[in-house]
């Protein structure tokens, strides 16, 4: 069973889209192009269904051997 995270490379607003596509197996635009039609079709609700999925769902985690504080810039 594959869990939903917000994805930390595939991100726009929050991450939420990049991650339900990569749930979903699809394309991430096809996955963004659907949430902009439905938000203007709802009056919002979609807008508010998203911030919150947004704070609930857990970021991507770290790939192994992935170091938050090393600066991979000045290899």
């Amino acid at each position: 069973m594959r869990k939903l995270y917000l994805s930390r490379t595939d991100k726009r607003l929050t991450g939420l889209c990049g991650g339900i596509a990569a749930w979903l197996g699809t394309n991430s635009t096809l996955v963004r192009l659907a949430t902009v039609i439905l938000a203007m079709f709802s009056f919002g609700t979609v807008l508010l269904i998203y911030f919150l999925c947004s704070l609930v769902v857990p970021s991507e985690p770290h790939a192994p051997g992935f170091d938050p504080f090393y600066d991979y810039r000045y290899r």
